[in-house]
């Protein structure tokens, strides 16, 4: 098998996972010239934003770099599902003083679109990654029309044996520790959601296609053990919050940090969709899974200006907190430094 490494075109076999909402082009690039995959996350992203992350990525580095986008099916908006969900949040308006008729409705994620792959095909990047699946087999033709590589997660090994039936060059083996939302598009059972490496070995068995590990794996002996286990590499994104490229908050980095960070849980309160973040009292008062929130990415609006206020005070209590379960490797180090570290055992 071909190794991720000439697939992909980099030195190393680790890709730093995209994370919207704590990074940019700058952690991107850092990791890209430092040999290995940076990625940027474009879910959150304008198409001008796109464009400009882009520019100044290509303007900082010759090497490849992902692009990463969700590729969920955009939900009907429900006003009856936004009431329930605004009425669980009144007692918290009420304590904050915010009035929740100045709070406006709206996704805070947009799925891969046509109009995306148009900017997108001014820079062909060498890697483009998508997350819930796949988009639609037209979009995917375009992308592979610019010779870039098609990488999406698998949570379950009926997801990655689907990808692989859909032609992806690589699949992203997301174990139960994994950080951020959840990659789960066959099914809503969380049920079925293992952890890395045991999923890892399975999806290398059931799969002919390179197979990159990703959840709880935050140093050099992590990533030497998913090798061992048969991953191409390794995909690492809660050890790279604390480098100065990210943009993590001051309330975020104080949190991972903090004891607190060793007690994370899947949580839907924050999008509508099951994603690992450190508990902190929204999750423990109204879940961490609430029946309450509208269809991904509905929740999001009306809880903004709740984590607004809080943060505002220093407080991450409204906060999405996102972590694996291993944030142990987080470290204030210059991310060119914790890449080469990562890969320091191969």
């Amino acid at each position: 098998m071909m190794t991720l490494q000439k697939l992909l075109g980099i030195e190393l076999p680790i890709i730093q996972a995209p994370m919207a909402g704590v990074q940019g082009s700058a952690l991107a690039v850092a990791v890209s010239n430092a040999g290995g995959l940076g990625s940027l996350p474009c879910a959150m992203l304008s198409l001008d934003a796109l464009r400009n992350e882009l520019v100044a990525i290509r303007t900082q580095t010759t090497k490849p770099f992902n692009v990463n986008f969700f590729c969920h099916a955009a939900p009907t908006p429900s006003a009856e599902r936004e009431a329930v969900w605004r009425a669980a949040l009144s007692p918290y308006y009420k304590e904050y003083g915010i009035d929740v008729d100045t709070i406006p409705a709206g996704p805070g994620r947009a799925p891969f679109s046509s109009k995306a792959a148009d900017v997108l095909s001014e820079f062909k990047p060498a890697v483009v990654s998508f997350h819930f699946g796949l988009p639609s087999a037209d979009l995917l033709a375009r992308v592979r029309t610019w010779g870039s590589k098609i990488v999406s997660s698998a949570t379950t090994v009926e997801e990655a044996r689907w990808l692989e039936a859909q032609g992806v060059d690589a699949i992203i083996a997301q174990g139960l520790e994994a950080g951020g939302h959840r990659g789960i598009f066959l099914s809503d059972d969380l049920n079925t959601q293992v952890g890395t490496f045991a999923l890892l070995p399975q999806v290398v068995q059931a799969v002919k296609v390179p197979v990159i590990a990703a959840g709880g794996i935050a140093d050099s002996r992590g990533v030497a053990a998913a090798m061992t286990l048969g991953a191409a590499g390794v995909q690492i994104g809660t050890a790279y919050m604390l480098c100065p490229e990210s943009t993590t908050s001051a309330v975020h980095r104080a949190a991972l940090k903090s004891e607190a960070a060793r007690h994370t849980a899947l949580t839907n309160i924050f999008t509508g969709r099951p994603a690992r973040g450190i508990v902190n009292r929204i999750m423990n008062e109204l879940g961490p899974m609430c029946t309450a929130t509208p269809a991904f990415p509905l929740a999001t609006s009306a809880i903004a200006p709740l984590r607004a206020k809080a943060e505002s005070h220093g407080s991450g209590d409204f906060s999405p907190l996102w972590s694996g379960q291993n944030a142990s490797g987080c470290k204030e180090v210059p991310a060119a430094d914790l890449t080469r570290e990562l890969a320091a055992n191969l």
